[in-house]
């Protein structure tokens, strides 16, 4: 990597901001752009996205400000078991539905590794639902400026910004050529530790006219003035990115240009990067962002440019991102406990045993015996359905249980998770597993971060021979019961 040091030298940096931007031949990257294993784009209904989400249950918003902003984003689950992020909009945002929907399948049909892609939308009465690939580790914002184990290492960074360049160089290759509000939210990683650039961005705003939602310190001068966004602007964001990975921290334009006139670089620098990179590295970044925000729109560079200039920059190249982040792999499992060691060997019987024992106390919070008491006189025969299912299902007589069961949910006065994974492991029992899936994710519906209904669903999918939905099922449910008792450890 050559000499290693923090201190920028400042040669070349009065130039540039009068410098003509001088192109260079595109760095292709087709090869690496298409994706072949995703869906196509298609429209969910309403309530197949409910059911995805647990009835937007709190426990399943993702999005950093979820209480100030309008639009909040969960992460759900489909009947497939394909994890899910769903983008609720407010209900005053796109009154017109012909337009959202064209704005959604036109971004639908883009299909790129650099990208968080689009696989649906809904657009029932008012309300307004976009669905993309669920990214389960964080946004570049919480890894740079609020990491909590280590801060992203140099060669992390630079690829990052390199992935980042090449997602947008794809989108304006495809005609949408306009992002808003590019910003370190709006970047996210895969299982993988891969970055990507979400979706959502790519969608015209709703009317309020609100295309940028950042402190009006970060926003292109243009907009200031006109309102408008262009690609030029997006390239004044990406500027800002640039800055936000030299320094760690989200500096406004003006004053980061302030410290490169001023030769002041070292006040730029994030000093967690202390002999990461060279000067020559990071002379090139602070170039690079200072011309991405010129004031004159023609002064920008182009999205192959940054490209270009970016990629020899590279480090590490052959390092997974995983390991540069520092985060688990998804090919690393978690240890299986008891339960999802019976799971994963369909073990029926000891899974009767665990649920046997286990009673109603996961039901704390939903429902429980406290509530049973609460029922009046008339509602005795209902609580006496349940206590005979709960009797058969003690005795391995799954055929009254699932009977004595479906009498008690039917009446639908209590709703019960255990119930449900009880009936759910009856049908399993009886060679139904499809009636078996079902009840697990109803399990799941109502209890959004319950392990035990994961689990029922790995037995289920493999039952039916769906075995990489299976395992992915199985999974979760190890990290949910992993995260139950670290909760558990800390109370």
């Amino acid at each position: 990597m050559g000499s290693q040091c923090t201190k920028l030298t400042p040669c070349c940096l009065d130039s540039q901001f009068k410098a003509a931007v001088v192109e260079v031949p595109s760095v292709g990257n087709e090869e690496k752009s298409e994706v072949n294993d995703l869906p196509t784009f298609r429209e969910f209904t309403f309530e197949q996205l409910k059911n995805a989400t647990s009835g937007f249950a709190v426990e399943n918003i993702v999005s950093e400000h979820g209480e100030k902003a309008p639009n909040v984003v969960y992460k759900g689950k489909l009947e497939n078991q394909r994890r899910i992020a769903v983008k609720r909009f407010n209900r005053m945002a796109w009154p017109d539905a012909r337009q959202f929907l064209e704005e959604a399948r036109s971004v639908g049909q883009l299909r790129n590794n650099r990208l968080v892609n689009l696989l649906g939308c809904c657009c029932e009465g008012d309300e307004r639902l976009l669905v993309a690939e669920f990214m389960p580790n964080e946004t570049l914002a919480k890894h740079l400026f609020h990491w909590e184990t280590q801060p992203i290492k140099w060669a992390m960074r630079l690829r990052v910004v390199l992935h980042l360049a090449e997602a947008l160089e794809y989108c304006t290759s495809k005609g949408r050529a306009l992002y808003h509000d590019l910003n370190a939210y709006r970047i996210l990683f895969d299982e993988d530790g891969n970055p990507k650039l979400s979706s959502f961005g790519l969608m015209k705003n709703s009317r309020d006219g609100k295309s940028y939602s950042t402190n009006l310190a970060f926003t292109p001068p243009e907009y200031l003035r006109t309102g408008r966004v262009t690609p030029e602007s997006v390239i004044y964001s990406f500027g800002t990115l640039l800055l936000d990975h030299l320094s760690g921290k989200h500096i406004p334009p003006s004053h980061a240009l302030d410290l490169i006139r001023d030769r002041n670089l070292q006040m730029l620098t994030d000093s967690c990067l202390e002999g990461q990179f060279s000067n020559d590295d990071g002379t090139e970044l602070v170039r690079l962002a200072s011309r991405c925000l010129q004031y004159e729109l023609r002064e920008r560079p182009s999205l192959k440019f940054l490209v270009a200039a970016l990629t020899p920059l590279q480090k590490e190249t052959d390092v997974p991102s995983h390991i540069l982040m520092g985060i688990p792999h998804s090919a690393s499992s978690s240890p299986l406990s008891p339960f999802g060691e019976a799971c994963s060997r369909k073990d029926l019987t000891a899974i009767h045993e665990i649920l046997d024992n286990v009673g109603y106390k996961d039901d704390q919070g939903v429902a429980n015996e406290l509530s049973f008491q609460m029922w009046t006189d008339e509602m005795q025969e209902t609580l006496n359905t349940k206590k005979k299912g709960d009797a058969s299902f003690k005795q391995k007589d799954f055929r009254v249980a699932i009977e004595c069961y479906t009498q008690f949910i039917d009446v639908g006065t209590m709703v019960s998770p255990t119930v449900f994974a009880r009936r759910s492991l009856s049908y399993l029992m009886s060679d139904m597993p499809q009636e078996g899936l079902s009840d697990a994710m109803q399990a799941q519906v109502i209890s959004p971060v319950w392990h035990v209904a994961s689990y029922l669903q790995a037995v289920a999918l493999a039952t039916l021979g769906m075995e990489n939905e299976a395992h992915a099922a199985l999974k979760e449910g190890t990290n949910l019961e992993a995260k139950k008792n670290a909760d558990s450890g800390q109370k």
